[in-house]
């Protein structure tokens, strides 16, 4: 796959303030091919499949932040796949963009 360096650069800007917002490691939330996090508060995951694994596209991840009330829109569309109990990340995305907006008007600004 081949990385996009604007896409790139929103989406580590927009997975920073997702780790500030909800730090912990319960959930993984995956960005392929630019980037991985561990977030939310809950059980540790160490090894293996974690338990709650989120997964998107940077360009999804970018409208979502911008555009949280998608969040189950992008799911039933296939443009998320979330999995496991705590992978519901649809209000923790309502906070990001409320911080995203903020940034001399949002990423694209």
């Amino acid at each position: 796959m081949k990385q996009d360096l604007e896409i790139k650069s929103q989406v580590k800007k927009i997975l920073k303030v997702v780790e500030e917002l909800a730090p912990g490691r319960s959930v993984e939330l995956r960005v392929p091919p630019y980037a991985a996090i561990q977030c939310v508060e809950g059980g540790n995951h160490r090894r293996g499949t974690p338990a709650n694994v989120v997964e998107m596209s940077g360009e999804t991840l970018i409208n979502l932040a911008q555009d949280p009330g998608k969040w189950e829109v992008f799911c039933n569309q296939g443009l998320i796949s979330a999995s496991g109990t705590s992978s519901d990340l649809s209000k923790l995305f309502s906070e990001v963009s409320k911080l995203v907006k903020s940034f001399n008007g949002g990423f694209n600004g």
